[in-house]
Parts: C-alpha cells; structure tokens; sequence
C-alpha cells in the first residue's frame, strides 16, 4: 500500500466518523462521545498529512504514533457507542470498528519499521 492510498483510507475513515457523529441521538452522553470521536476519528487523518512533511525520520515517527494514539481512542469510543447502542446503523458502527482495527494495524508496522529504520542510520 502506498503512501497515498493510506491516506485515502484514513480521509474515507474520517467521513465514516462524521456520518456515524451526524446521526448519534441528543443526549448528554451521545454528545459527549460524538464530540470525543468526531475529534479522534478525524485527526487521525490530518495528522498523517503532518507525519508526511516530517521535518526528520525522529519527527516522522512521532507523528505517526499521534496518528496510532487517535486510531486508538476512535476505537475504544466506537466500541462504548457500540455497547450502548448509541446509534443509528449498526453496519457503519462494525465498518468503522473493522477499518480502525484494521489501521491500528498498519500503523503499529508502521511505527515499528520506522524505528528499526532509523536504528540502522
């Protein structure tokens, strides 16, 4: 995968987000969460914008791990939505978990083989 589908993921990622935010109910809870998720679930992708004009591999790296730190938090808010059933379509609920576990794992390769690289320089 290069480095440009990679981002498409995480844009398309960040518009799952938004549409999954845009339909939670109006409840304090439901606020909350959606405000935490709209901002995790869509820096994950600006982030990785950063990352990409890193001013050094050590700078690189760093931004990726910010970009696997708000892969996380989405995750974990996504799986309390899930439980609490604080949504509306339960498919866009499991896409988002699938494609957020499926990025935390692209990223933890990505951090580990920038490390060993730069361990090597």
């Amino acid at each position: 995968m290069n480095k440009h589908d990679l981002e498409e993921r995480l844009i398309n990622f960040a518009v799952l987000i938004v549409e999954i935010v845009e339909t939670m109910p109006d409840t304090k809870a439901a606020n909350h969460l959606s405000g935490q998720l709209l901002r995790s679930g869509t820096s994950s992708a600006l982030n990785y914008g950063e990352a990409q004009s890193g001013e050094s591999r050590r700078d690189f790296i760093h931004k990726i791990k910010v970009v696997l730190k708000e892969l996380r938090e989405s995750n974990i808010c996504l799986k309390i939505i899930e439980h609490t059933k604080l949504y509306k379509a339960e498919a866009q609920i499991i896409l988002a978990l699938n494609e957020s576990n499926e990025l935390i794992s692209i990223f933890v390769k990505s951090v580990e083989t920038a490390q060993k690289n730069s361990q090597k320089q």
